[in-house]
């Protein structure tokens, strides 16, 4: 393998899915997600179809630290309850069409 290859596959592994994919790739790291590659993919796609890329961020967030999504819900913030709704949109989605 050249070094461009090795660089270009560095590029990727930092860069790609888990950079596109925030949710599956928490997913994965997270103990319930652990060796369900089905399911976080699954979670990941109605992620990309119910919230932005800012709102994918933050939610990933939730799988490290499931006490922020505590702090997030009882938030003063509209910023915060405008995600809130949105997260409640796609949980209910997650959970309808990503049963395995």
């Amino acid at each position: 393998m050249t070094r461009l290859a090795v660089i270009a596959g560095m590029f990727l592994c930092i860069s790609g899915p888990a950079a596109a994919a925030p949710i599956q790739a928490a997913c994965l790291k997270s103990d319930r997600g652990a060796g369900k590659r089905a399911l976080c993919s699954c979670v990941q796609k109605v992620a990309d179809t119910t919230l932005s890329t800012r709102d994918q961020r933050l939610a990933a967030s939730f799988f490290a630290d499931p006490h922020r999504a505590q702090e997030i819900r009882q938030s003063s913030s509209r910023r915060h309850a405008e995600f809130w709704e949105r997260y409640k949109i796609f949980g209910a989605r997650a959970e309808r069409y990503c049963r395995l």
